[in-house]
């Protein structure tokens, strides 16, 4: 029997991409998942019997602070939280970062972040064990993995993630984060446009020459989620096709 059956899992970014990989894999293993998503098409989730979704900008703390009732009535408290919603910048540089850019990769992707953790943190304490994962990036490790916001945001959610590991290490919170490489998501369907020349380009100086599938970063989270994981605290787990070795 899996170890997450009747778990509670809460996921944002749920919709497409790695988020929706991720609340595949748990309901998989028998778990109650709750995906947030701005977009409200969930596809192929929406099949199984133990998910709820929620539509809202989870930049928005409102939002979240909804989303998490929402969550609350239809499963009760989560054991674990999957904090996976990012958007991309293009690749900005300073120069090229509007103020409004800035403020929304910033919103996006570290703001949720803070808003749903904070949010869901006194019940998860309440727990014997609960766990929180991060989707960091290798942006969050190197600079080049993205502009200057999205760079930034990552970065952030590094720090974020540690400080949050040790400040709860002893209270049973398990605290990591992932750092994907190149993952063909709808978020870079734009590097496969044409003759997907961006997409060749990124393989290429990816050493396992590839990119990687949604899956295979949700069967990482299945991992870090488990009690085979639970010696690892505050770690930032690359899953980069050895992109951080040059």
């Amino acid at each position: 029997m899996s170890e997450f059956k009747q778990k509670i899992v809460f996921v944002t970014g749920a919709a497409s991409g790695i988020g929706q990989a991720q609340a595949k894999a748990f309901l998989e293993e028998g778990a109650y998942v709750f995906g947030v998503d701005c977009q409200k098409d969930f596809g192929l989730l929406t099949s199984y019997n133990t998910f709820q979704s929620y539509t809202g900008d989870l930049s928005q703390f409102i939002v979240c602070q909804t989303a998490v009732k929402v969550c609350q009535q239809a499963f009760g408290t989560i054991d674990i939280l999957l904090n996976t919603a990012g958007v991309l910048d293009d690749y900005r540089n300073l120069e090229d970062t509007s103020l409004d850019l800035w403020h929304r990769i910033l919103a996006t992707n570290l703001n949720s972040m803070f808003y749903l953790t904070k949010l869901w943190l006194p019940s998860m304490l309440e727990k014997e064990t609960a766990t929180i994962i991060n989707m960091a990036s290798i942006a969050g490790l190197v600079a080049g993995g993205g502009g200057m916001a999205y760079t930034t945001s990552k970065h952030a959610i590094v720090g974020f993630t540690k400080q949050l590991a040790l400040d709860y290490a002893d209270k049973g919170l398990h605290v990591n984060a992932i750092a994907p490489g190149a993952i063909q998501t709808p978020m870079n369907a734009a590097d496969f446009l044409g003759d997907a020349e961006m997409a060749k380009k990124v393989a290429e100086e990816t050493p396992v020459k590839r990119w990687a599938l949604p899956e295979e970063v949700a069967q990482l989270t299945l991992f870090l989620a488990s009690t085979r994981a639970s010696y690892l605290q505050g770690n930032i787990v690359p899953i980069d096709g050895g992109w951080l070795l040059k």
